[in-house]
């Protein structure tokens, strides 16, 4: 268990912050990205004693949002929430992602780790995993699966899932998760792949069914959710994350202001509570910690991008 860190206001540093800190999410409303950044924002004030502004960029699987963080100003007003996909799979994927994520970026904290979810709208004949691999092997290609967008490990998965399973079914990307939940929930495709803090509030209302998970193990409201490794599938084990990042130049004394506000933020009991029980883990480590994950990361998908043969022009 994380230590709760103190709900002590936070003395500004050399006059910083003297400002609102403008956080980017670089996806539209209503996905996992958007949500954790809002709960998150919304306590951070307590400790800077400055607000907290959330804007929306998204497009081109979050990249238009990360370019804009890239270009603007390294003053530390303003941050970046990204994710796996964006940092660790667009520069690979696409042709020009616009950024490069370890020249362009230094990282603040990494907030959380969690799995993805397979799950379908409650009135779906797919009651089980075993019933959906049942109906892709029967029927190859006539079962659609949503994700946020082309690129993202939520697509990925489903590569890897069709070549190393046979489970293929026909990718639907989306502009971000808020779409690709509301056109399952109305019956336009058939099963939706994407994080956990996405579609946790859909499971819990019971709008949702959830088949399987992606991490090693069970957690949150997906404790009675079984892992694919559980049902036999090797090769599955795919974990997403969050984190903070500022502009490249961004002085150092800043982003260690930086990591020690949102660190003790995430430590609050209300929001470790929020991300754990959205089916995350909460991570809330070191700058430096987050810079060696997101080196490592960078070298394993790029290596799936390539197995897959996916790529964005």
């Amino acid at each position: 268990m994380l230590p709760v860190a103190s709900a002590e206001p936070l003395p500004q540093r050399n006059g910083f912050p003297s400002q609102p800190i403008r956080f980017i999410s670089p996806f539209p409303p209503g996905g996992g990205n958007d949500g954790t950044t809002r709960f998150v924002t919304t306590r951070l004030p307590e400790l800077t004693g400055q607000s907290a502004v959330v804007e929306n960029r998204g497009g081109a699987g979050g990249n238009i949002g990360a370019k804009a963080v890239a270009d603007a100003k390294a003053d530390g007003y303003t941050v970046l929430t990204a994710q796996v996909s964006l940092m660790a799979v667009n520069p690979s994927l696409y042709a020009s992602a616009g950024f490069d994520p370890l020249k362009n970026f230094v990282p603040i904290t990494q907030i959380n780790a969690a799995p993805l979810a397979l799950v379908v709208a409650a009135e779906s004949p797919y009651k089980t995993f075993a019933d959906l691999a049942a109906r892709t092997k029967s029927h190859p290609g006539t079962v659609t699966y949503a994700t946020p967008g082309n690129g993202t490990l939520s697509h990925l998965f489903g590569v890897v899932l069709g070549k190393d399973s046979g489970i293929e079914m026909t990718h639907v990307p989306y502009k971000g998760a808020g779409p690709a939940i509301t056109d399952l929930l109305g019956h336009q495709v058939d099963v939706l792949v994407s994080s956990t803090a996405s579609v946790a509030g859909m499971l819990q209302s019971g709008k949702m069914r959830a088949l399987a998970v992606t991490s090693p193990r069970r957690i949150g409201v997906f404790a009675k959710v079984p892992t694919l490794e559980e049902l036999g599938y090797p090769n599955t084990r795919f974990e997403d994350w969050y984190g903070f990042f500022a502009p490249a130049g961004t002085p150092p004394e800043r982003v260690a202001y930086l990591n020690e506000a949102l660190v003790r933020t995430l430590r609050m009991p209300e929001v470790s509570r929020l991300i754990t029980d959205g089916g995350s883990e909460v991570v809330a480590g070191t700058a430096d910690a987050f810079a060696a994950q997101l080196q490592q990361d960078i070298v394993r998908w790029a290596r799936v991008v390539k197995l897959s043969g996916a790529k964005i022009d």
